[in-house]
């Protein structure tokens, strides 16, 4: 595959604010928009401005301050949707509308009570409307996941005939594997006729814990933007996480693909997201976690100690992570104890370290983790032994 750009479209300020207690106020938006910028994130989602007053001073205040990056406004298929969302986009250097409705058989019956034709009517009438404020139309389609490829197809190259420049097929609800998302967006490239005139984008849930694997093998199938959020903030289980399809993607160069991320800022934005978000990150997140580069395993650990790369594929200063970690615990051993020990000033002997093993293990065994000062104590007290005590 040959070398290409994955547009990073980020949603957290918009989709990841969906998540309860995660509102932001119109200071706190601004502040992460600008970081997000500073990562390097081609589009920032900025809200949906006619769900309510904050949320259009919001896009409002993001467009006034926003210099590279493209700043978008969520839309419902309504008019006046459309137009509140243009309103609030006007003051921005670059602005995109991003609307759309669903093409699902289950919504377009249950949600929209309507039919396939009237649907495609509206989804062409909607990117109508938003040609009268910017050339730059993202149109969405709603449940794309478990949309007849067929009538997707139909939608798709209507938009794109009505102006749409970007078409985002949505795994709304998380439900497709990753082959089936990657052949969808195969499908379409294969049926769409007029598909060279606009980007493909993908934007998954992570329900089946499957969002980054799908949008990944949407990359691979010839979609060149991704929507995720920082820590994978989102509706339900999440979305997309940035962090995740943007080391995939430079961790794998067989793929061709790129983004214009600055990884080394990674750690430092997902802190910020989730300090300002109220939203804890687990520690066994891929990327951001505080477990992301520790290691407690005495297989692990030792195999770690002799050759970083036997167990880490990135380097921690490459995504802006505090140095790797050797975690004490009573699953470790004795060269990540001596290790330990060294990095505290103690330099003991192959001896002393099987003789302070034992009285480690004791402790180990009663503590979740062993600290510094649980190995001061250790060291301090065996130095202070007669040698021959030490070595009995």
């Amino acid at each position: 595959m040959s070398s290409d750009k994955i547009i990073i479209f980020d949603t957290t300020l918009r989709d990841g604010e969906q998540v309860p207690g995660c509102k932001l106020n119109t200071q706190e938006k601004l502040k992460l928009a600008l970081a997000l910028e500073s990562l390097g994130v081609n589009v920032i989602e900025a809200g949906f401005p006619i769900s309510s007053p904050g949320d259009f001073e919001s896009v409002n205040e993001i467009a006034k301050v926003i210099k590279n990056a493209v700043v978008c406004g969520l839309t419902r298929a309504q008019q006046k949707d459309i137009e509140v969302a243009a309103e609030a986009l006007k003051p921005a250097k670059r602005k995109r509308i991003h609307t759309g409705i669903g093409t699902s058989d289950l919504h377009i019956k249950y949600k929209f009570n309507s039919t396939r034709e009237a649907i495609l009517e509206r989804a062409v009438q909607a990117v109508t409307w938003a040609r009268n404020y910017t050339d730059d139309i993202e149109f969405y389609a709603e449940d794309a996941g478990r949309s007849d490829n067929e009538y997707l197809a139909r939608v798709i190259e209507a938009v794109i005939k009505a102006g749409a420049t970007t078409v985002n097929i949505p795994d709304t609800t998380g439900y497709c594997l990753p082959h089936q998302y990657g052949e969808k967006i195969k499908y379409l490239i294969n049926h769409v006729p007029n598909i060279d005139k606009a980007i493909i984008s993908c934007h998954c849930h992570n329900d089946l814990g499957l969002a980054s694997s799908n949008s990944v093998y949407g990359a691979m199938n010839g979609a060149r933007q991704i929507e995720c959020t920082i820590n994978g903030l989102g509706e339900r289980a999440g979305n997309t996480s940035l962090e995740e399809v943007v080391m995939i993607i430079q961790q794998h160069p067989e793929l061709g693909l790129y983004t214009d991320i600055k990884t080394e800022l990674l750690n430092p934005v997902s802190r910020l997201v989730s300090e300002t978000m109220r939203m804890p990150v687990q520690p066994n997140k891929a990327i951001v976690g505080s477990n992301a580069f520790a290691h407690s395993s005495g297989i692990h650990q030792d195999g770690f100690l002799k050759h970083a790369a036997n167990y880490e594929i990135i380097n921690p200063d490459l995504v802006g992570a505090d140095t790797s970690k050797i975690v004490l615990t009573a699953r470790s051993g004795r060269s990540a104890l001596a290790y330990r020990f060294k990095l505290l000033g103690f330099e003991f002997d192959r001896d002393d370290v099987d003789i302070l093993y034992q009285q480690f293990l004791e402790v180990a065994d009663q503590k979740k983790e062993v600290e510094n000062e649980d190995l001061t104590q250790l060291a301090l007290q065996y130095q202070q032994k007669p040698a021959s005590l030490s070595s009995l």
